[in-house]
């Protein structure tokens, strides 16, 4: 796949005033959108489940768009590259809308006026979905240095709290009759600028921020109609392995508390201003509602958000963020005792302390999920700022959907009544202890999820290097490994099509295909290959005992071999756990470059042979197909393990062609553990079976009467094609389904490969890597 992320780690002034800009829009309309709610309430007359309603109705549609989008936009081919035409396009449809829905007039009537905000609130937010999604992705695609992100989100929000600062102050304006006759009036026009200025704003990203052309890129889905249904299974998919990744887990629940517990209880500010510092009297409280907000968002942009930067570079993302939510508590139980009736500037010393919640949020958070995009492209091969920002950003608007319809409840709740002159005995109170308690509450949630988040600036810089050798390196597919096309210039001709055990060729639907797959299935398998790692793991990593009897435990009911691939770092549990469950095992010493560790490899099979758990002894897997040791060398590691277990068989496993060309091979080893992937050889679906049947018996012909065992057959549901070889969750379901009967009506022994799907496999052998799983990452049948 190419790799469309920046590569520089400066990014010019310029360019991030303009993301910058685009920040301002996406946070006017939202900032804007909570003033003018008020006169819904206030003015208009919406009760309380109205205001629930169309809090929660569109952004949950809103939410639910949002993965749609970042789909469409991290595949889409154009002159423009992937992001920047939407940003242009969903600003015009935001504007056009936003100022539609607020032509509100009192005398169309209650429940005509909440229809029509209702649907045009659809359309906003759908406009919003087209623009917000790209945009944020542009802004992780900016840079790919540590700190770097930090800036420019840094920037962005410092330019974007301008929103925050200026909204607040439509409040004077709308109340104001100098200016206008009533709230209502004044939101009809207001709107109108609000509307054409933020378009403007949400413009200039789409303008001015470069991108290259993906005209040309082949890695990218298709985007039409015939494949919509593909296309939103692939969603689905991305949206669930994006949220499989524990670090980007811990951002999105953690942004959902905060973000959540804040817009629960925003507007109540103008509430606890008006009737509790100023008895219910709008007139009297003057601007002090808009000061609250305004001074806030200043405290934000200048003190906060510089602070938060240098805090993050001096201590690092998590502590500065685990700080500044610490520092925001204290401020809301200041806002507790300094609102004070007849004394409302005391509030103000508490708004710096206060600020640092939702002022440090997003300049980390948002640093923080470039960070995750490359840790996701290292596991995967795959670059999706499109899907990560789309579930980010859902968990955001999620939380806002969620805090509207609370809010719209706790006014119900506590009893306000904003037509009342005077308010019921103890409403004001309840919303005070609200305002403070579920921020609190949210922010402590937060910062406990947060306490181990554990991608730090060391690893990111590990996983930016690791990117930048793969992308300069030798590309990392094991077809470079395997021959395509060798089968044909062994055998001189294709393999002769016998379709006689094929039963999953005729398979109509993929539904007919699931339920034949379940049902091979169930029939039991000779033997698997065990997959230990669990996602974020990677060979090396230390396993436990725990995570083997888990997945020998799902196994086991459909296998009576396991082969595992080595006998250190926790694998050493495998054959123990399989004896104990009465699985017969294939075990396997990792033999590699590292003779030191050979050597542990080895010492270790023989001592767990020895114990009694061990039925075939394998000594190396595909060292002679990676050229990592000798025939010769090989040869000598194998005669040591059969002369310390004479009882035992002792084999190597390689692709078969490798024995084909090596008698020694052949010669030294008792059993013959042969490799067959008709995938890698470029062979279609509809001829595999043949190409592994033809495998088979060539090495059968040379085995001098020994056993031949296929120790790795299998065939992936994802990644790239190798000539006619298509990745696909039919075909590996259909290859699954053909070979098992095959072996089961001639009698073959096969391991098929694999058990579990496991994400470092991408390092290897590209997006393929990760599709080789009967089960996925999450231990989940895949079919």
């Amino acid at each position: 796949m190419k790799n469309v992320h920046a590569t520089t780690a400066k990014v010019p002034f310029g360019q991030k005033v303009a993301f910058g800009l685009g920040m301002l829009a996406n946070q006017m309309f939202p900032a804007v959108l909570g003033i003018f709610m008020v006169v819904l309430v206030q003015d208009l007359g919406f009760p309380g489940w109205m205001w629930s309603a169309i809090y929660f109705f569109p952004r949950i549609f809103d939410s639910i768009t949002d993965p749609i989008m970042g789909f469409i936009s991290d595949n889409t081919r154009s002159k423009w590259g992937r992001r920047r035409q939407y940003v242009i396009l969903g600003a015009i449809i935001m504007g056009i809308a936003f100022v539609t829905m607020w032509q509100l007039y009192r005398e169309n009537g209650l429940d005509y006026n909440f229809t029509y905000f209702m649907v045009w609130s659809f359309v906003f937010y759908l406009g919003l979905t087209i623009f917000s999604v790209p945009y944020v992705a542009m802004g992780y695609e900016m840079s790919n240095d540590f700190h770097e992100r930090t800036n420019i989100m840094a920037i962005a929000q410092w330019i974007g709290q301008w929103a925050w600062v200026i909204a607040p102050w439509f409040w004077v304006i709308m109340y104001d009759p100098d200016w206008f006759p009533n709230a209502d009036t004044a939101t009809r026009e207001l709107a109108i600028w609000v509307g054409v200025g933020c378009a403007l704003l949400a413009m200039i990203p789409g303008i001015f921020i470069k991108s290259k052309s993906t005209l040309d890129d082949d890695s990218l889905a298709p985007l039409n109609l015939k494949g919509i249904g593909g296309s939103l299974m692939q969603i689905f998919q991305g949206f669930k392995e994006a949220f499989q990744l524990k670090p980007f887990r811990k951002l999105c629940i953690s942004t959902f508390f905060i973000f959540n517990a804040f817009n629960t209880v925003a507007a109540f500010s103008f509430f606890i201003v008006v009737y509790h510092l100023f008895d219910g009297n709008t007139e009297a409280a003057g601007i002090w509602p808009t000061l609250f907000g305004s001074l806030g968002a200043l405290v934000t942009t200048f003190l906060v958000i510089p602070i938060v930067a240098k805090m993050s570079k001096l201590m690092g993302k998590k502590r500065a963020f685990l700080w500044s939510q610490g520092i925001s508590i204290v401020g809301y139980i200041m806002l507790w005792f300094l609102f004070v009736p007849g004394k409302p500037w005391m509030f103000i010393f508490a708004l710096p302390f206060f600020s640092f919640g939702i002022g440090s949020l997003f300049t980390l958070m948002m640093s923080m999920t470039a960070d995750v995009c490359d840790l996701d492209e290292l596991n995967t091969g795959k670059r999706r700022e499109g899907i990560f920002g789309a579930i980010y950003w859902w968990m955001v608007k999620f939380g806002f959907a969620i805090a509207g319809g609370l809010s719209g409840l706790i006014i119900s709740y506590v009893g306000l009544n904003p037509d009342a002159a005077v308010q019921p005995e103890g409403a004001v109170t309840g919303l005070r202890l609200f305002f403070s308690g579920v921020p609190i509450f949210g922010t402590l949630v937060a910062m406990f999820i947060m306490r181990n988040y554990d991608l730090s600036e060391e690893r990111a810089n590990e996983i930016s290097a690791a990117l930048e050798q793969r992308k300069n390196g030798p590309k990392p597919l094991a077809s470079s490994y395997y021959q395509t096309e060798k089968l044909l210039t062994l055998i001189g001709q294709n393999p002769l099509p016998n379709n006689t055990f094929d039963i999953g060729l005729s398979v109509k639907t993929d539904e007919e295909a699931h339920q034949l797959f379940s049902k091979t299935l169930g029939k039991g398998l000779h033997g698997l290959c065990f997959s230990p790692y669990a996602e974020g793991q990677t060979i090396g990593d230390s396993l436990s005992e725990d995570q083997i009897q888990r997945r020998v435990n799902i196994i086991a009911p459909y296998v009576k071999w396991v082969r595992s691939f080595s006998c250190t770092d926790g694998n050493e549990h495998t054959p123990v756990i399989s004896r104990n469950h009465g699985l017969q095992t294939m075990v396997g010493a990792w033999i590699g470059q590292d003779r030191e560790k050979n050597e542990r490899e080895i010492e270790s099979l023989i001592e767990l042979a020895k114990n009694g758990v061990v039925d075939i002894a394998v000594v190396g897997n595909e060292v002679l197909l990676r050229g990592e040791l000798t025939e010769n060398e090989m040869l000598e590691y194998i005669q040591k393990v059969k002369k310390a277990l004479p009882n035992i068989p002792v084999g190597y496993v390689d692709a078969y062609y490798q024995f084909y060309e090596r008698p020694a091979l052949i010669e030294a080893c008792d059993v013959l553990l042969i490799n067959c992937y008709p995938f890698w050889e470029g062979a279609s679906i509809e001829s595999a079976t043949a190409y592994l049947r033809q495998m088979y018996a060539l090495i059968q012909q040379k085995a001098n009467g020994k056993q031949v065992i296929i120790a790795e057959t299998g065939w992936p549901n994802q990644g790239k094609n190798v000539h006619q070889a298509v990745p696909s969750n039919t075909n590996a379901m259909k290859y699954f389904i053909n070979v098992s009967t095959w072996a089961e009506k001639e009698n073959i022994k096969i391991f098929y490969f694999s058990s579990f799907d496991e994400s470092w496999k991408v390092h290897h052998e590209g997006d393929v890597g990760a599709g080789w799983g009967i089960w996925n990452q999450k231990e989940q049948l895949k079919y």
